[in-house]
């Protein structure tokens, strides 16, 4: 069987796909791929996915210079989700999201997990604007 042909796709053709920093450990961002993308992320070494809005592929940082260089592909147990290992380029540190910051996972809901003595739960952004998304997509 064809390592490709071993990825559980959805309905739709595409997988679930996590970019995670190889340096830092985090996690950069959440996107999709279908099978051009994740054959073309293989040969490339670098992240391909899909965009479900404009239907067709995206090569990260194609309009914001914000590459990903892939040094890893992983597969989850159940084969319906992909982990990358990947550099983030374009800006120093790296900016992967498309408001200009590092991560996508910049909101964090404070005040509702029984850890917390917070009675009124409320999503508060953690990490700042690296760049201004207005002069990365001009």
């Amino acid at each position: 069987m064809n390592w490709i042909d071993e990825i559980k796709w959805d309905d739709k053709g595409l997988v679930p796909v996590i970019a995670q920093e190889r340096g830092s450990g985090d996690v950069l961002m959440f996107a999709w791929m279908n099978r051009e993308a994740v054959q073309k992320t293989a040969e490339l070494g670098r992240a391909v996915y899909f965009s479900r809005s404009r239907g067709k592929l995206w090569f990260k940082g194609e309009a914001s210079g914000h590459v990903q260089t892939v040094h890893e592909m992983r597969m989850d147990c159940d084969g319906d989700v992909l982990l990358l290992s990947v550099t983030q380029l374009g800006h120093e540190p790296g900016i992967a999201c498309h408001t200009g910051r590092h991560s996508c996972f910049f909101s964090k809901l404070e005040g509702a997990l029984p850890t917390s003595a917070n009675a009124d739960p409320q999503w508060k952004i953690t990490a700042p604007v690296l760049k201004d998304p207005e002069s990365i997509y001009k």
